[in-house]
């Protein structure tokens, strides 16, 4: 049977198809993700690993009224083929396309956006609460993978829910081991028995009957429940038990890719009621023989070739995370006491050199950024230099953390802070848009932004060696060569390039060079511009030029940034212009486009500095 993708109502077929035709189904589904997606760049691999298991859920489950959560959402794909997107799919990640993740605005049947890890469980509590306190009648279901199960909002989750005893289905998607020994027909056989109405009425009985017998009754209930918690650990294993002791009741492992086993054991969930954890084992990139091999890269990719898996094209230039990477393994060469944290993103940070040269002097602690940055602060209290590589919109999360148990304490902490500013395609939950304006408030911290590589490997040994206190170093995704001369070497002060007695640019960072763009324009239209490079955001700039008119130019959020910081101290008194992204929710795009939207390109800074030097004039 051939289904078109594009046209085709998906649901209907799921709902009423044979098992047979959707396994046919879940291989054209493959086939068209793995064509889109070669063009467009995105998270294949995760997607091509439980598209049997969307599959399964959306025949079992009657979204939009029954609620599927998503944890994270990179890996809801399937899921928007399904519920109608698929003509969609040729603008995935596209500007003013299709996003990458669950967005409410663009469907019903997405019932929560997720972008981070680890809220699925949470998220999904809540709603079915909501549901019993209004009285109403739907199933809700969180998707959650083993890799956010690392994230101890997990746990909290967790402990609220078992003891809650709230109907709600957990599906733990796991896609790192192997299916253990006890899939089969004993495990098949204790499912069904647990779940039946008939085994559940029978516990209940015979717990009610014993408890009325006379002086006994009590023991011999607890005996039966001692005996049961026995049996429990043997037949479940290590497992499961976690769940169960914590109130869940556990079914699986079970076949990720086999729809008639995951749809029982999704109908044994609606029956056995409470809350309820399926195992399901899957294998990341799955049908794809390259995502297969290198499941990591096709994780998140660039548009590359199908036939190859090569990516069709990437810059030669060395990415700040790179450089990063390889000036923290130098200095970490002649500096004994510096070790890295990663929160699940090594690679991706960049320090992949690091941990090749020194694994014993790297830590992973998973999805668990809270955890990172107090391990950082214990290991700093006790002399070593912890340097925590983690993205900006990630470390939003330990905000807390940043303050109580690393500033407070002035301890010597150095935030390797990767992807600040606008990231692109994967639009709003991971736009580094809000670090400037969350840690500028905080004693004790210093900030640097580089305009470039050789800035940023400058700063990590100014922040490793010459300061002793927390220090956050933030820069952007891609390139770090920038379009501008090569700058004086950073030595702790900001730099200035140029001055001018009509406007001065004070240009944070990377954005130095649409800075440099802007003034050039300008330039040619008789302004007299300077440009100075701000690559310390805090201690705040102290630096006052004799232009007419201030210009700040950032990419993070004007409220609380470094502009408003500068109006309100150093600028008071005189003409100060902010230009920053703006009070909203940035969605995906380039970059270009972004800055562009945000008016934070040359050509909309200039259009802002003409205006103001107008208006003054």
């Amino acid at each position: 049977m051939k289904y078109d993708i594009e046209r085709d109502d998906l649901l209907h077929a799921v709902k009423n198809d044979s098992i047979e035709s959707l396994y046919l189904l879940s291989d054209q589904l493959r086939e068209f993700l793995i064509h889109k997606v070669s063009k467009t760049g995105g998270h294949l691999a995760s997607n091509l690993g439980i598209v049997e298991l969307t599959v399964a859920l959306h025949r079992v489950y009657n979204s939009p009224a029954d609620k599927i959560v998503f944890d994270v959402g990179h890996q809801a794909y399937v899921h928007k083929i399904l519920t109608g997107r698929a003509a969609e799919f040729d603008t995935l990640r596209q500007y003013k396309g299709l996003s990458g993740f669950p967005k409410s605005r663009e469907s019903a049947h997405d019932s929560y956006e997720t972008g981070h890890s680890s809220t699925s469980l949470s998220a999904a509590l809540g709603m079915a609460t909501a549901r019993d306190l209004k009285g109403e009648d739907y199933d809700v279901v969180a998707v959650i993978g083993d890799g956010a199960m690392t994230g101890g909002l997990v746990y909290e989750a967790l402990n609220n829910l078992g003891a809650s005893k709230t109907d709600m289905t957990i599906i733990l998607n796991d896609n790192e081991m192997s299916i253990s020994h006890n899939i089969g027909g004993l495990t098949t056989h204790l499912t069904k028995l647990r779940s039946s109405d008939n085994y559940m009425k029978a516990k209940k009985q015979i717990k009610s009957a014993l408890g009325n017998v006379p002086v006994v009754g009590k023991q011999l209930t607890e005996g039966i429940a001692v005996t049961k918690d026995k049996i429990k650990h043997s037949v479940i294993g290590n497992d499961g038990v976690l769940f169960e002791d914590l109130g869940v009741k556990y079914l699986g492992p079970v076949d990720g890719y086999n729809i008639q086993e995951l749809c029982e054991e999704m109908e044994a969930a609606k029956r056995l009621g409470g809350p309820v954890l399926i195992h399901v084992i899957t294998k990341k990139g799955k049908g794809y023989e390259w995502s297969e091999k290198y499941p990591r890269k096709f994780h998140g990719i660039a548009p590359f070739d199908k036939e190859s898996g090569k990516i069709l094209s990437s810059s030669s230039d060395k990415s700040y995370s790179a450089c990063f990477g390889d000036a923290l393994t130098e200095i970490a060469g002649s500096n004994k006491s510096v070790v890295a944290i990663a929160a699940a993103m090594g690679t991706a940070t960049g320090l992949g050199p690091f941990y090749e040269n020194y694994p014993d002097r790297y830590f992973d602690v998973g999805i668990a950024e809270e955890h990172a940055v107090v391990f950082a602060a214990g290991l700093a209290k006790s002399g070593v230099t912890p340097v925590v590589a983690i993205y900006s919109s990630f470390l939003q999360r330990a905000f807390d953390q940043i303050i109580e148990d690393v500033c407070l304490q002035n301890l010597h902490v150095v935030f390797a802070i990767n992807r600040a500013g606008l990231v692109g395609a994967d639009g709003e939950t991971h736009h580094g848009q809000f670090d400037i304006s969350y840690l500028s408030m905080i004693p004790n911290l210093t900030i640097l932004a580089p305009a470039d590589g050789q800035q940023l490997a400058q700063m990590l040994e100014y922040a490793v060696n010459k300061l002793d206190g927390p220090v956050a170093i933030r820069y952007p995704r891609g390139s770090a060569a920038g379009s501008h001369n090569t700058l004086p070497d950073f030595t702790g002060d900001n730099i200035n390039l140029s001055e001018g007695s009509d406007v001065t640019f004070l240009a944070v960072g990377a954005m130095l060079d649409e800075t440099l763009k802007a003034s050039e324009i300008l330039r040619e239209m008789n302004y007299s511009v300077g440009v100075t490079n701000v690559g310390v955001i805090k201690p705040s700039c102290d630096y006052v030029p004799d232009s007419r008119l201030v210009v700040t130019v950032e990419d993070n959020a004007l409220r609380g940034g470094f502009g408003q910081h500068y109006a309100a101290t150093a600028g008071a008194g005189n003409s100060v212009l902010t230009i920053g992204i703006p009070d909203s929710y940035i969605e995906h795009g380039t970059v270009s486009q972004l800055r562009v939207e945000c008016g934070i390109d040359a050509d909309s800074i200039v259009k802002g500095v003409v205006e103001a030097l107008e208006r003054k004039a």
